[in-house]
C-alpha cells in the first residue's frame, strides 16, 4: 500500500483538506451566532449561501477558471450531481439549529464520523462518482473507533 503523502504535490491536497476541516469546525459557531443574534435562522442561512456564492464567484474570476458549461455538457451531467446545493442547505441548517444545542465537539464529531462511515460505503460501492476503494477491515475498524471516540466526546 502506498504511503498517503506520496507524490510531489500530495502534501498540498492534505494541507487544503486540513484547512477545510478547520473551517468545518469553526463554521457552525459564526453561523449559529448570526442566527441567534438576528433571531432569524433562515436569514442567517441565506447570508451563508450568498457569501459562499460571492466567494466562489470572486475566486473563479481571479483564477480565470469560471465558465459556464455548454448545454450539451450540462445535459451529460447525472441528475444527482445537481443536488449538492440541497445537501449544502442541510449542512447549513444543521449548523444553525443543531450545533448550538449539542455543542461544538459532539456536533462536529458526529458530523465527521457519520461522514467517514458513509464515505467508506460510498468508496466501497463507487457511488456518486467516487472510484472504488474496498472497505477493508482496517477502514471499518477506523470507522468503529471513530464512533467510540464520538461517544466519549459526547458523554464526557
Amino acid at each position: 500500500m502506498p504511503f498517503p503523502f506520496q507524490g510531489s504535490r500530495m502534501w498540498y491536497l492534505y494541507g487544503f483538506a486540513m484547512l477545510a476541516g478547520l473551517a468545518n469546525a469553526i463554521q457552525p459557531g459564526p453561523n449559529s451566532t448570526l442566527a441567534k443574534s438576528s433571531t432569524q435562522p433562515f436569514f442567517a442561512g441565506l447570508v451563508v449561501v450568498v457569501v459562499s456564492g460571492i466567494v466562489l464567484l470572486v475566486a473563479g474570476l481571479v483564477t480565470g477558471r469560471l465558465s459556464m458549461p455548454s448545454y450539451e455538457q450540462a445535459a451529460q451531467v447525472p441528475w444527482w450531481a445537481w443536488c449538492g446545493g440541497m445537501l449544502g442547505a442541510v449542512m447549513t441548517l444543521s449548523q444553525l439549529f443543531i450545533a448550538p444545542k449539542l455543542g461544538a465537539a459532539p456536533f462536529l464529531g458526529t458530523l465527521v464520523t457519520v461522514g467517514v462511515l458513509a464515505s467508506i460505503a460510498l468508496d466501497h460501492y463507487g457511488l456518486f462518482g467516487f472510484e472504488v476503494h474496498h472497505a477493508s477491515i482496517w477502514r471499518v475498524l477506523g470507522g468503529v473507533l471513530m464512533v467510540a471516540g464520538v461517544a466519549l466526546v459526547a458523554l464526557f
